[in-house]
């Protein structure tokens, strides 16, 4: 059974620092509650890595977010606007900076390897935008990890954010079985069993 504060509502955000797993917790969040699944990089970057106009994007996450129901996952500042007034609930995956790091190696290798395509776009990382440029993902996950770890509790505590439910794990252990109870709570059609 999960407890009441850790009930979602009906518009999740999921954040974390770069390579906690946000997009991986998202889909699976909704799946198993039934809901569209929107993915803030998808809607930010277009072909050869270009990001979309602000006027571009801001249409593209404002539709995103304007159902009764939804998961997005991202860290986007330049759209908390847009996406925090509207969400109900915020899940911060607050791992250690280890276990970070260690999955975000090793999607990086998974997906330099594979040339996997990324989101609509069919964007690639490849080896050496990810192990030897300034914009290596890699690179940018070390250096923004204190900074979230320090922004995330100043940004809820915010008065105009009260209205948010956070849900905070601290290992993925605890993720994994919170997911797991709620499929547990909840039929196919994502009704409450």
């Amino acid at each position: 059974m999960i407890p009441a504060d850790q009930i979602p509502g009906d518009r999740i955000i999921v954040a974390g620092t770069s390579g906690s797993g946000k997009t991986t917790l998202a889909r699976a969040l909704a799946a198993a509650l039934n809901m569209p699944h929107h993915e803030l990089d998808n809607l930010n970057w277009g072909p050869d890595w270009t990001e979309y106009p602000p006027d571009v994007l801001h249409a593209r996450v404002t539709e995103a977010v304007s159902g009764p129901r939804w998961v997005i996952d991202g860290n986007y500042g330049k759209l908390r606007h847009l996406t925090w007034p509207r969400a109900d609930t915020v899940v911060f995956l607050d791992y250690p900076k280890h276990v970070v790091m260690w999955r975000l190696l090793r999607r990086t290798l998974k997906r330099s390897t594979t040339r996997e395509r990324l989101w609509d776009s069919q964007n690639v990382e490849s080896w050496r935008i990810s192990f030897t440029t300034k914009d290596s993902v890699l690179r940018w996950g070390w250096t923004t990890y204190e900074r979230r770890k320090r922004e995330f509790p100043a940004l809820i505590a915010r008065p105009e954010h009260a209205h948010l439910k956070v849900i905070r794990f601290t290992t993925p252990h605890q993720t994994d079985r919170w997911l797991e109870a709620l499929h547990a709570q909840h039929t196919p059609t994502g009704e409450s069993a």
